[in-house]
């Protein structure tokens, strides 16, 4: 069964997201997804708000970009997520927008060898494993979590370049792709992400999560036209959708065609009505998704 979920986006005020997540709780919403951007909301606090004001809606975060943390934080942080409200909890990592790294002096030069050590660490940490590694980034002597997560902890990695696809095949359990990709970007990740897990000699399943830009209303096609615009993405065919249930599903259906596992509506920016959105996603789309 395909994944629906759709995007709380931190260019909302965070006092909004209770009435956002108890809505995706209560209309059936498979996922609610989160986002650190800088300098907006934290991933991990929304994160955690959002599970104790729900029941069972799954929460994720995508991503959290790995320079701003310490691996064996946010390997405390997702353990005490997964522990306090088990299989609910999604953690994206991934190397987060490099001006805003470079904005708070943790811009690194190679950002792939970054991720690379911290996808073995984090992972082998919420394993309850006792780390110590000394690389280039990550050094951790003699690390253990105390309360590590109860059953398998999956890690996704957010990640678009050729490398850093090959190494989320290669080192995490999911890729996360955004918004600015489509079905012809999924099937060009997957291939990417396959080579990686043969080269690893991974062979348990590995989860694609895409967003999806979508609008609707009276309005949808220029408010989508103005968003692809702005991202200089206006030309590329299959981007992003604008009508109703039928049309967005019917985009979903594109996505988890070219190899999507978990399809995330994101809203544009000026999306009117939020709380609307949320409904839209959950009462009209969802039962159109297979």
């Amino acid at each position: 069964m395909t994944g629906l979920g759709a995007v709380f986006r931190p260019q909302l005020p965070p006092e909004r997201l209770r009435a956002l997540a108890r809505l995706a709780d209560d209309t059936g919403l498979d996922e609610l997804w989160l986002w650190e951007d800088c300098f907006l909301e934290g991933g991990i606090s929304t994160a955690a708000a959002a599970l104790a004001w729900t029941e069972r809606v799954r929460v994720g975060v995508g991503l959290l970009p790995v320079p701003l943390r310490n691996v064996a934080v946010t390997a405390m942080e997702a353990a005490s997520l997964h522990r306090m409200f088990p299989g609910r909890a999604i953690v994206g990592v991934g190397h987060g927008v490099q001006d805003w790294m470079g904005q708070v002096g943790a811009r690194a030069e190679s950002p792939v060898t970054l991720l690379r050590e911290y996808l073995a660490a984090l992972r082998a940490l919420l394993r309850g494993e006792r780390v110590s590694t000394e690389g280039r980034y990550v050094r951790l002597d003699d690390v253990a979590l105390d309360w590590p997560p109860f059953e398998p902890a999956e890690v996704l990695a957010g990640v678009t370049g050729p490398r850093s696809l090959r190494l989320s095949g290669e080192s995490a359990d999911g890729t996360i792709l955004t918004a600015v990709t489509p079905p012809d970007g999924v099937r060009r990740a997957r291939r990417l992400i396959d080579e990686g897990r043969a080269a690893a000699g991974r062979t348990e399943p590995h989860r694609i999560v895409v967003y999806l830009l979508t609008a609707t209303g009276p309005d949808a096609s220029a408010r989508l036209r103005a968003e692809l615009t702005a991202e200089g993405v206006a030309d590329v065919p299959e981007l992003g959708v604008a009508g109703d249930a039928k049309d967005v599903a019917e985009a979903v259906g594109r996505l988890v065609e070219a190899g999507a596992g978990t399809v995330v509506l994101q809203p544009t920016t000026d999306e009117p009505d939020p709380e609307g959105f949320v409904r839209f996603a959950a009462e009209q789309v969802r039962p159109l998704v297979p």
